[in-house]
């Protein structure tokens, strides 16, 4: 079965060169998806259709009307007897190499996050009165504002966990700005089959948003894009950052979500017998949810001294975690590089002063174990982790502090009183998001990623001077 991964309101598929992508392995059922290949004049008639459609259709509609339009989308999408559903059941495994049964669930939980109550907590996070969107609100300081999102939003993804661009697309649609996304080769599908279902929803959408691809460092349909976009967001490694930076034309804006390390902390308290099977299997799920693959995934865990269970035997408790997950959700099948990597972490860490090695080389997951020392770190992903023993987790602020650029999430097992102190500590350090073991992977809707807001950084305000109203009214007819 061949599918198409684009999105192309205003061009002529039969016009466009066209390069297939292969996905499966292991002698499974494969999936054939076709790809166009735009030259930059495909992209520059792409944007203009997609920013008149835009301005047409999507800017002038109330933001109350674009949250009830995503909500059926997300609907249609939530419902597993719907053929968008079904085909993304059957191609997001084959295509990803991820776990059905692991697609299946993490989609519904992620897919929740963007119903309407949770929309409208996004829009309320980013703006106390939303209709700011709509038309010229009043603001606290005096005059009156309104948010204009830009004409044409780039989007420039990366990574192969499904649905990630839900995110950036629903943000673009809030703040009414035609879109225009790129989507990664190692998950091509999502955004595509995303615009489909909002053209069968809101046919008056239909050309307010496209979705592109072409190859990872081609220079010639980058560039175009991000002329022709009035901002850019873009998501990957650092060095593929400093690339679109470099070609972002002056006075343009580009926000960068770049790679993050997360980890997690767990307190003596959540170590007694009764606690500490779940507080592993809690660990354990936000470890192998993706295989690490997302932002959100921890790369260590530090675990306090002097609970009823030690460090070093929760270590042992979260390899039985992993392993018990490891059968109900296997591990994707590695490329050579990836498990070249893990071989490379494997010996590295077998090796390590006052380090212990657990599980098998060949299994679908490995723990680490450190008694204490500097154990902050990345790791090679795909479930290997680093247990540290520390003393108290208030030293770990401190270890971590250095790492400030690449910090993101921390999940903490641990008392309220210990969690709000830990959390201060950690926010000094440069952590942006604090979670609770087991919630470090699905974070909430509005939350602030890397630190900021979503839809706020997205638009700029007019402000219209408390004065120019009163100065208006004596021109008016009815001015004596």
């Amino acid at each position: 079965m061949v599918e198409r991964a684009c999105y192309l309101p205003g061009l002529d598929p039969q016009a466009l060169h066209w390069k297939t992508l292969t996905f499966g392995q292991g002698g499974g059922p494969g999936y054939e998806v076709a790809v166009p290949v735009l030259e930059p004049q495909d992209m520059t008639r792409l944007a203009a259709h997609v920013r008149h459609h835009a301005a047409q259709h999507l800017r002038p509609l109330p933001v109350s009307r674009i949250v009830e339009v995503i909500d059926r989308v997300i609907a249609r999408l939530l419902d597993r007897k719907d053929p968008y559903r079904q085909r993304m059941e059957q191609a997001l495994p084959v295509v990803t190499g991820y776990d059905a049964e692991m697609v299946r669930v993490g989609l519904t939980r992620y897919l929740k996050t963007f119903r309407k109550p949770e929309l409208l907590r996004f829009l309320a996070e980013d703006f106390p009165n939303p209709a700011i969107l709509d038309e010229f609100q009043p603001l606290p300081k005096g005059g009156y504002g309104r948010a204009f999102g830009p004409g044409v939003l780039g989007h420039i993804w990366a990574g192969n966990v499904p649905a990630l661009p839900l995110w950036s697309l629903v943000c673009g649609l809030l703040v009414k700005s035609g879109t225009i996304g790129k989507v990664s080769s190692a998950e091509p599908l999502f955004a595509t089959w995303f615009a489909e279902v909002l053209a069968e929803v809101a046919p008056e959408l239909s050309d307010c948003l496209a979705v592109v691809w072409w190859q990872g460092g081609e220079d010639a349909p980058e560039r175009a894009l991000l002329q022709s976009a009035d901002m850019a967001l873009a998501y990957g490694s650092a060095n593929a950052l400093a690339d679109i930076q470099s070609r972002m034309p002056s006075g343009k804006r580009l926000l960068q979500f770049g790679h993050k390390v997360s980890f997690a902390m767990i307190s003596a308290e959540a170590l007694d017998p009764a606690k500490a099977t779940e507080t592993a299997r809690r660990a354990a799920e936000d470890i192998a949810r993706y295989d690490q693959q997302g932002c959100f995934a921890p790369h260590v865990v530090f675990v306090e001294k002097g609970g009823h269970v030690s460090p070093r035997v929760f270590a042992r408790y979260l390899a039985g975690a992993l392993s018990a997950f490891g059968q109900r959700y296997p591990r994707r099948a590695l490329s050579m590089a990836e498990a070249n990597s893990l071989a490379a972490w494997r010996q590295q860490e077998e090796f390590a002063h006052g380090a212990e090695l657990i599980g098998d080389a060949l299994g679908d997951w490995s723990v680490s174990f450190h008694e204490g020392g500097q154990g902050f770190g990345p790791s090679c992903l795909n479930r290997a982790i680093r247990v540290v023993a520390v003393d108290a987790l208030t030293d770990v602020p401190n270890q971590v502090a250095p790492y400030r650029a690449v910090l993101q999430t921390v999940g903490i097992a641990a008392p309220p009183d210990a969690l709000f102190r830990l959390a201060g500590l950690l926010g000094e350090a440069g952590v942006t998001r604090i979670a609770a073991l087991g919630d470090m992977t699905t974070p909430e809707a509005g939350w602030h990623h890397d630190g900021r807001f979503n839809l706020s950084d997205l638009v700029q305000i007019t402000e219209m001077d408390a004065r120019a109203p009163p100065a208006a009214d004596r021109l008016a007819s009815y001015d004596d």
